[in-house]
């Protein structure tokens, strides 16, 4: 009789708790009150056959306890039960797969209008593309991922160039714009998952799984890994900020595009036009012809070409300016260089790509009026191509790494018990030997990173200026 009495007991409070319960599931901030509704029907049949199976076993262990005289009946076999708990069983099945096979179906099948956006794993951060202005990603595939292209780019496909990279960890989309999500990883399988969205699908490797949503509410949502992925896992935690649309344009507006950031990745900061003509004489495949790095090609190389004099077939002599730039690019047959065959199509760009391109090619000349690169600026843009900014963050808060906020200059404890001043120096060999010295309460996890004199310098002078009063 205890047991029975325990079983009801148990059957009543755990049907209490699961209404009283403060352990429920988050708000929701999508389309997907579907996925709600799926999951709430799978409780409830499963909820009603734990109270049934159980007030059975109740009645079962009253009804039939043991008594003197009594004596069990064998019953080998009962159709009638038999075909009852086969029909019951079909039925609760059916209502619970049914609407999980259609809601998922709807899940991978996104909308036209569409916003894509890829989503890369790698342990242990995230990163985000968005097609550029032609609505078009680039190829890209795990193979040709590099230090300094850890998307796995090609930058040879036009279409890439203007794609948007976002290396900093965090992801922001519009408010009531459906988003395709396409999911690739570079290393093991992840799991992007956003629980306010319902949002979750792995990524695995050598595959790109998909999936969309609808974000409903403005706000700042996390993002975490949900497959287990190695030792740093529990840091691979992102944010996902919800904006109006035109706080969204502002934001993707300063991030980076593909090939600002290769430029960044060589301790290059291009302007905003520079950019914008490096890109073009990608998309354009001028870079086939033309080197920026002094090497010989089919035409001049354009590393030191701006301002320079060149000698014409005919004799004469040019300065390479913003006029004859134009002109060659316009009418290439016009004046041929001397040493080059008349090989160049004619291009037909608009007054703003012309003027990038011209720009572009000015930035890799050694003329007075170029100003040099700012290090902070180079050293931003390193740290948001090299996912820096996945483990450390820039305003304080807590992350996988220390925040790079107040971090020059401060005195840290370390793992050892040893005490160190954070100056240049030991920025240095943190980023270059990570687990030479690890500072107390954080995993010695972060990678190696074999960066040049010149980017050690750039995201020292970066990190300083995160600190107040840093000379």
């Amino acid at each position: 009789m205890a047991i029975a009495i325990v079983l009801v007991v148990l059957t009543i409070g755990s049907v209490w708790f699961h209404f009283w319960s403060p352990w429920w599931i988050t708000d929701l901030a999508s389309n997907w009150q579907a996925m709600d509704d799926t999951l709430m029907i799978t409780f409830w049949v499963t909820g009603a056959v734990f109270i049934a199976v159980n007030l059975f076993l109740a009645y079962v262990i009253v009804r039939f306890r043991h008594q003197e005289g009594r004596k069990a009946a064998y019953e080998p076999e009962n159709k009638k039960l038999e075909w009852w708990l086969t029909i019951l069983t079909t039925i609760g099945v059916v209502i619970m797969l049914a609407p999980g096979l259609i809601v998922y179906n709807d899940f991978v099948h996104a909308p036209e209008d569409a916003m894509p956006i890829e989503v890369m794993g790698k342990q242990w951060q995230w990163g985000y593309r968005f097609a550029g202005e032609d609505g078009v990603f680039g190829h890209a595939q795990s193979s040709l991922v590099t230090f300094t292209n850890p998307f796995g780019m090609d930058s040879e496909d036009p279409a890439g160039q203007d794609d948007v990279v976002v290396a900093s960890g965090e992801l922001h989309v519009p408010l009531n714009q459906p988003i395709e999500v396409f999911l690739r990883t570079y290393d093991v399988l992840h799991d992007f998952y956003v629980p306010h969205f319902r949002a979750k699908m792995d990524a695995v490797p050598g595959e790109i799984t998909k999936f969309w949503f609808t974000p409903t509410r403005i706000g700042k949502f996390d993002s975490m890994c949900a497959e287990f992925c190695g030792i740093g896992h529990h840091t691979m935690r992102s944010f996902v900020w919800v904006d109006e649309a035109e706080d969204f344009q502002q934001w993707l507006a300063g991030q980076p595009t593909f090939a600002s950031s290769s430029a960044a990745s060589q301790g290059v900061v291009l302007s905003p036009s520079e950019a914008r003509g490096l890109e073009v004489s990608q998309e354009q495949g001028c870079l086939g012809c033309h080197s920026v790095d002094g090497s010989p090609m089919v035409g001049p190389t354009w590393k030191g070409l701006y301002g320079k004099s060149e000698t014409m077939e005919d004799g004469t002599s040019v300065v390479v300016d913003d006029a004859y730039l134009k002109e060659a690019i316009v009418e290439p047959n016009a004046s041929i260089v001397k040493g080059y065959a008349p090989t160049m199509p004619a291009y037909e760009l608009s007054e703003e790509d012309l003027q990038a391109l011209i720009d572009y090619t000015r930035s890799l000349s050694g003329d007075d009026e170029v100003s040099a690169a700012d290090p902070v600026e180079s050293g931003r843009q390193l740290a948001e191509q090299q996912g820096c900014l996945g483990c450390h963050t820039t305003d304080g808060n807590p992350s996988a790494g220390p925040t790079w906020k107040g971090l020059f200059g401060k005195t840290e404890k370390l793992a050892d018990g040893s005490t160190v001043v954070v100056d240049a120096d030991f920025l240095k060999e943190s980023i270059v030997e990570p687990n030479a010295t690890i500072i107390e309460g954080y995993s010695g996890f972060m990678p190696a990173y074999p960066l040049t004199d010149e980017q050690l310098d750039h995201l020292v002078a970066y990190t300083r200026s995160l600190s107040s009063g840093a000379e």
